[in-house]
């Protein structure tokens, strides 16, 4: 849900908070992702400016971007929820091997044996960038909590200027609650073959935390446990939920 709320909002932000581009236009065409063969050639062949999504590990990225002026929005999340999220994601696609259960995926994800590698590998590789003028970092859970203010950080970085009313169009029509009514933007046209929509939604409850809801207490000492080992050298003052 994270990089799908940020497509969102940079979408209405671009829209100047008029929602008939994000209520008339799939999400995935608005902002393609990249390692699709569909969004690929979608991006392939469009000319000026364009928004682009992608999970990519920094090294497995064009390589041409670190040298350009596009401007890189990095969303970061608390992994447990990560974890969270790409299980209940994991279990109703037809994309890749379905985790049997959260035990098998808790394990899978800690060995960084899941789609896109370990969390703290991908984390390690883009924050290389920070400090280029144009590079941004955002959390998830900064989102969250201050959500206006979040935006106002993305305009800023993106030279974007808002009226109060069009920001306030930007926070209403990005809402967890209308983005999960928004058939552009709930992924509920996909067809079956690539998304379960029998076995569970896309957009499940856009909180914060919700792990705690699902890890057993060992497994919330084991991942603790890894996530000091792992993340010591990366800069503390990204992870706002530790």
């Amino acid at each position: 849900m994270g990089t799908n709320w940020l497509i969102e909002i940079i979408s209405l932000i671009y829209s100047k908070g008029d929602p008939k581009w994000t209520q008339s236009v799939p999400i995935w065409e608005r902002s393609p992702w990249l390692e699709t063969m569909q969004g690929y050639k979608s991006l392939k062949d469009k000319e000026g400016q364009r928004l682009v999504t992608s999970h990519l590990p920094s090294h497995l990225f064009p390589k041409s971007v670190f040298k350009s002026k596009a401007k890189v929005i990095y969303l970061l999340r608390n992994p447990r929820d990560v974890l969270v999220s790409g299980y209940f994601f994991w279990t109703i696609t037809n994309l890749v091997k379905k985790p049997e259960s959260l035990e098998q995926y808790f394990e899978w994800f800690i060995q960084g044996k899941v789609v896109f590698g370990s969390w703290f590998d991908h984390v390690r590789g883009w924050i290389s960038m920070q400090g280029k003028e144009n590079f941004l970092i955002l959390s998830y859970e900064e989102l969250k909590q201050d959500t206006r203010n979040a935006v106002q950080k993305l305009c800023q970085f993106l030279g974007k200027k808002l009226e109060p009313e069009e920001l306030n169009s930007v926070l209403e029509n990005s809402s967890f609650p209308v983005m999960k009514e928004n058939k552009m933007s709930n992924y509920t046209m996909l067809p079956g073959s690539i998304l379960d929509h029998n076995h569970g939604s896309f957009m499940r409850k856009g909180i914060s935390g919700d792990w705690k809801n699902y890890f057993t207490v060992a497994q919330a000492e084991v991942f603790d446990k890894i996530f000091q080992e792992k993340a010591a050298d990366l800069p503390q003052e990204l992870f706002p939920w530790e």
